[in-house]
Protein backbone atom coordinates (compact mmCIF):
# COMPACT_ATOMS: atom_id res chain seq x y z
CA UNK A 1 0.00 0.00 0.00
CA UNK A 2 2.97 2.27 0.53
CA UNK A 3 4.01 2.02 -3.12
CA UNK A 4 0.50 2.81 -4.30
CA UNK A 5 0.22 5.87 -2.08
CA UNK A 6 3.61 7.05 -3.30
CA UNK A 7 2.62 6.63 -6.94
CA UNK A 8 -0.60 8.52 -6.47
CA UNK A 9 1.23 11.42 -4.81
CA UNK A 10 3.74 11.49 -7.71
CA UNK A 11 0.88 11.49 -10.20
CA UNK A 12 -0.71 14.41 -8.39
CA UNK A 13 2.59 16.29 -8.49
CA UNK A 14 2.95 15.68 -12.23
CA UNK A 15 -0.58 16.94 -12.86
CA UNK A 16 0.12 20.11 -10.87
CA UNK A 17 3.28 20.94 -12.80
CA UNK A 18 3.01 23.64 -15.44
CA UNK A 19 5.08 23.22 -18.59
CA UNK A 20 6.97 26.03 -20.29
CA UNK A 21 4.58 25.82 -23.25
CA UNK A 22 1.57 26.29 -20.98
CA UNK A 23 3.26 29.30 -19.35
CA UNK A 24 3.92 30.83 -22.76
CA UNK A 25 0.32 30.26 -23.84
CA UNK A 26 -1.01 31.86 -20.65
CA UNK A 27 1.31 34.83 -21.16
CA UNK A 28 0.13 35.29 -24.75
CA UNK A 29 -3.50 35.00 -23.66
CA UNK A 30 -3.02 37.67 -20.99
CA UNK A 31 -1.34 39.97 -23.52
CA UNK A 32 -4.23 39.53 -25.95
CA UNK A 33 -6.87 40.14 -23.30
CA UNK A 34 -5.10 43.22 -21.92
CA UNK A 35 -7.01 46.19 -23.35
CA UNK A 36 -5.05 48.85 -21.45
CA UNK A 37 -2.11 48.76 -23.86
CA UNK A 38 -1.09 52.06 -25.40
CA UNK A 39 0.48 52.84 -28.76
CA UNK A 40 3.76 53.71 -27.01
CA UNK A 41 3.88 50.28 -25.35
CA UNK A 42 3.27 48.57 -28.67
CA UNK A 43 5.98 50.64 -30.35
CA UNK A 44 8.46 49.81 -27.59
CA UNK A 45 7.87 46.08 -28.16
CA UNK A 46 8.45 46.38 -31.91
CA UNK A 47 11.50 44.48 -33.07
CA UNK A 48 13.61 45.27 -36.11
CA UNK A 49 15.39 42.44 -37.84
CA UNK A 50 18.56 42.77 -39.83
CA UNK A 51 18.41 41.65 -43.46
CA UNK A 52 19.77 38.24 -44.31
CA UNK A 53 23.49 38.10 -44.94
CA UNK A 54 24.88 36.91 -48.26
CA UNK A 55 27.89 34.67 -47.86
CA UNK A 56 30.44 34.57 -50.63
CA UNK A 57 33.56 32.52 -49.89
CA UNK A 58 36.71 34.61 -49.95
CA UNK A 59 38.92 31.75 -51.11
CA UNK A 60 37.68 31.68 -54.70
CA UNK A 61 39.28 35.01 -55.63
CA UNK A 62 42.36 34.31 -53.51
CA UNK A 63 43.07 30.91 -55.06
CA UNK A 64 46.51 30.57 -56.57
CA UNK A 65 49.79 32.31 -55.90
CA UNK A 66 49.42 35.92 -54.72
CA UNK A 67 51.88 38.33 -53.23
CA UNK A 68 51.14 39.78 -49.81
CA UNK A 69 50.21 43.17 -51.28
CA UNK A 70 47.84 41.54 -53.81
CA UNK A 71 46.20 39.52 -51.05
CA UNK A 72 45.82 42.60 -48.82
CA UNK A 73 44.27 44.58 -51.69
CA UNK A 74 41.85 41.71 -52.33
CA UNK A 75 41.02 41.60 -48.63
CA UNK A 76 40.33 45.36 -48.52
CA UNK A 77 38.12 45.10 -51.60
CA UNK A 78 36.20 42.27 -49.94
CA UNK A 79 35.71 44.38 -46.78
CA UNK A 80 34.42 47.29 -48.89
CA UNK A 81 32.00 44.99 -50.72
CA UNK A 82 30.76 43.58 -47.41
CA UNK A 83 30.17 47.06 -45.99
CA UNK A 84 28.26 48.07 -49.15
CA UNK A 85 26.12 44.92 -48.80
CA UNK A 86 25.37 45.88 -45.19
CA UNK A 87 24.04 49.19 -46.49
CA UNK A 88 21.53 47.23 -48.56
CA UNK A 89 23.08 47.50 -52.02
CA UNK A 90 22.59 44.65 -54.47
CA UNK A 91 25.47 43.04 -56.39
CA UNK A 92 24.70 45.05 -59.54
CA UNK A 93 24.64 48.30 -57.52
CA UNK A 94 27.97 47.40 -55.92
CA UNK A 95 29.52 46.78 -59.35
CA UNK A 96 28.17 50.13 -60.54
CA UNK A 97 29.61 51.85 -57.42
CA UNK A 98 33.05 50.31 -57.95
Amino acid sequence: SRVNSRLSSDELLLEDLETEGERQLKSLLHQQLDTTASIEQCKSKRRCFAPAAIYKPFGEEAAGALTLSQFQALQESDKETASLRELGLSDSEILLWK
